[in-house]
């Protein structure tokens, strides 16, 4: 299992589960953030149609390329299903949000052999692993 660092220095390609076209929200500022330090953002949301200049998708499994992460802006509640899509979908790994917490999520992501990180927001662990390079 690779650790936060690594699925990060790893990634190119995150799809974000939940990314929304409201600026004050952390499911915008944070995919645009990603997306300025160089991955490329692969907005999922079922209401948009375009976001942070890539077109939106309605789920993951609509997703026509490999993604190298699933990263979940959703109530814990949905984060199952989207595990199950990130699985369905061949996505190598899922992220889930600051207090996102799936016991369910975790159980399906392991057993489907994907590394799988929860309750972290990937800005700060982004921001925690540019500070280790210097």
């Amino acid at each position: 299992m690779r650790d936060a660092q690594q699925l990060l220095a790893d990634a190119k390609v995150i799809a974000v589960v939940g990314a929304s076209r409201d600026p004050g929200k952390a499911a915008h500022s944070v995919p645009l953030q990603m997306q300025r330090h160089g991955w490329r953002i692969i907005p999922v949301n079922p209401f948009v149609d375009e976001l942070f200049g890539e077109q939106v998708y309605r789920s993951v499994a609509e997703i026509p390329f490999p993604v190298d992460l699933v990263n979940v802006f959703r109530p814990a509640a949905d984060a199952p299903d989207v595990v199950r899509d990130a699985i369905a979908a061949g996505a190598p790994a899922v992220w889930l949000q600051l207090d996102i917490v799936s016991p369910e999520a975790r159980e399906l992501a392991t057993q489907a052999g994907l590394d799988y990180v929860e309750d972290r927001c990937i800005a700060v662990e982004r921001a925690v692993g540019a500070l280790t390079r210097i």
